[in-house]
């Protein structure tokens, strides 16, 4: 048996390194030996390796870049070894995200068609790429990325040393937090640090402070973030109407983040691998940055998160459950999963901001690290006269683990199974438009409002001030033949009511002065309306800000 994986492309990392490759796998040859001594059998596989993989009966990886193939064959190495860490090694240029349908993409305030990631890498089902064919993921699953389109090791190999010196600290070594929020966010944030910490007092609203934040405060080892991101770029913002300075920077950070910090950071694209070479400045995003630093776990987006300006909703409560896992001491693998099977649940059902929402957030580190030293009410039994223990702490845990694991990938496997879910029908993208610009995503209609849900929804525009903007409607029809026979004789005596959901994208129209610093190149500026049809009248909606 196996209790971590370490999955790559050897061919690829040997092409990406050359002669630096060797250094690669010696770091990895140290970090099977001290997962060893922590009671951790580790395996490297190579999924590119046809040989190794036939005797797993697994299917090997003939094109690195083809996210299908990747699937298969990692699905097939779970199928083979039943790990309880999977840990990607190397960036997108070594094993892809999975490219998940945006399920909110209208081609017009939502641009990303996919939604990249690696949640289904953590999930039973087959390749798709609908993204609610993975809302309910059993595998603990964490990626340790390089730095994409690199040749030097150095950064590679210094992660996974990272790794091999990794320890468990106490509780209270977490219980400081940075708190960095745009104040458009402010009252969210507060209320994510109130529940995970028990006060928000000490947030850090941009405008008016950062990106220079002093010694102290990145030393803290608990970080959570909620601004504004762009794509391939190093910096996140702040914002104030029309004001967007920069809240932090992956250039004042070198040196200053704690070994063992925990990042939670709910911007727009706060985890995307990019390629540094891409920018002017060659500087690395955020999320390489802090694993430059030893920080031992990541969560982060790859696209276009939301999250609401009051309350908490989507990346708010994706990033608040992992924390909360992992200051309770799991793992930051399994504080990603058990963050997706808790987030899969929190409401009646998934609308589709929820499904992009669980589809995007990534856990970048080893997933089998944990920050925080686990408190056990069972305490070890005393050596003998001998000098022998009566048993095994280790064999202990591993049985806890053990256990754990089929109490999630039962419940992922229900979740899979039962939760309902906000669909199209057919595959068609079922966009409506309030404005004369169709955009080019529409592709047939599915769902339609009917004329008392236009009329709610066009007040709603109003009264947001929206411009540009689209609708898109998605029925939510759980399969009755997936449930038990009791549950369904209870759903029809219950009656359960039709449910369809209408996502209104646009941009506000404001009229506000001229900014002193305006939004960098890519950031979007757009608002979600999330309306909830109930027996063919809108009962409720959520407003939700792009982050």
């Amino acid at each position: 048996m196996n209790d971590k994986v370490i999955v790559t492309n050897l061919s690829a990392l040997k092409k990406k390194y050359g002669s630096g490759f060797s250094a690669v796998k010696k770091a990895i040859d140290r970090l099977i030996a001290a997962d060893k001594l922590r009671s951790i059998k580790t395996k490297l596989v190579a999924l590119d390796n046809a040989a190794a993989m036939k005797k797993l009966k697994a299917p090997a990886v003939k094109k690195a870049a083809d996210p299908k193939q990747n699937k298969r064959a990692i699905d097939g190495v779970f199928k083979a070894l039943a790990p309880e860490y999977v840990m990607i090694l190397g960036s997108t240029d070594i094993i892809p995200h999975q490219d998940m349908k945006n399920p909110v993409f209208d081609g017009i305030n939502d641009a990303d068609e996919f939604a990249y990631g690696d949640l289904p890498y953590a999930c039973e089902a087959a390749y798709s790429r609908n993204a609610a064919d993975f809302i309910g993921p059993t595998r603990v699953v964490g990626r340790l990325p390089d730095i994409t389109g690199a040749n030097d090791p150095a950064y590679l190999v210094g992660l996974l040393d990272t790794a091999v010196n990794a320890k468990s600290l106490a509780r209270s070594d977490y219980r400081g937090f940075l708190g960095i929020s745009a104040k458009v966010w402010e009252k969210s944030t507060r209320l994510s640090l109130e529940k995970l910490f028990g006060s928000g007092k000490d947030v850090r609203l941009s405008p008016k402070e950062g990106p220079n934040w002093n010694v102290e405060m990145l030393a803290r080892r608990t970080h959570f973030v909620n601004c504004h991101g762009a794509p391939a770029d190093p910096n996140f913002y702040g914002q104030s109407r029309s004001n967007f300075p920069t809240a932090h920077s992956a250039e004042l950070l070198a040196g200053k983040i704690r070994e063992g910090a925990v990042a939670a950071v709910e911007c727009c694209y706060g985890a995307e691998l990019y390629d540094p070479s891409l920018i002017d400045s060659n500087q690395s995003g955020i999320c390489n940055t802090y694993l430059a630093n030893k920080a031992y776990g990541y969560l982060g987006s790859t696209t276009i998160a939301y999250g609401p300006a009051e309350g908490n909703g989507a990346a708010d409560l994706i990033c608040r459950f992992f924390l909360r896992r992992v200051l309770s001491g799991a793992s930051t693998g399994r504080a990603a999963l058990e963050a997706r099977q808790e987030f899969a649940t929190h409401a009646t059902e998934l609308d589709p901001v929820d499904l992009k929402t669980l589809a995007q957030f990534n856990m970048l580190g080893d997933p089998s690290i944990h920050p925080v030293a686990a408190e056990t009410p069972h305490r070890a039994i005393a050596p003998t006269r001998g000098g022998k223990a009566a048993s095994s702490p280790a064999l202990s845990s591993a049985i806890d683990r053990a256990s754990r694991r089929q109490q999630l990938a039962s419940r992922g496997l229900w979740i899979a199974q039962h939760q309902p879910v906000a669909r199209r029908a057919d595959g068609a993208e079922a966009i409506e438009t309030a404005t004369k610009a169709r955009p080019k995503a529409a592709r047939g209609v599915t769902a339609k409002a009917t004329p008392a849900d236009r009329n709610t929804i066009k007040k709603l525009i109003s009264d947001a001030g929206l411009e540009s903007t689209t609708t898109q409607s998605y029925e939510v029809a759980p399969k009755a033949s997936s449930m038990p026979k009791e549950l369904r004789t209870l759903a029809a005596a219950k009656s359960l009511p039709s449910v369809r959901i209408h996502v209104v994208l646009g941009k506000r129209a404001e009229s506000e002065p001229a900014p002193r610093e305006a939004a960098p190149e890519g950031l979007v500026r757009g608002v979600a309306i999330i309306t909830r049809e109930v027996n063919g009248k809108i009962v409720s909606y959520r407003e939700m800000l792009v982050k």
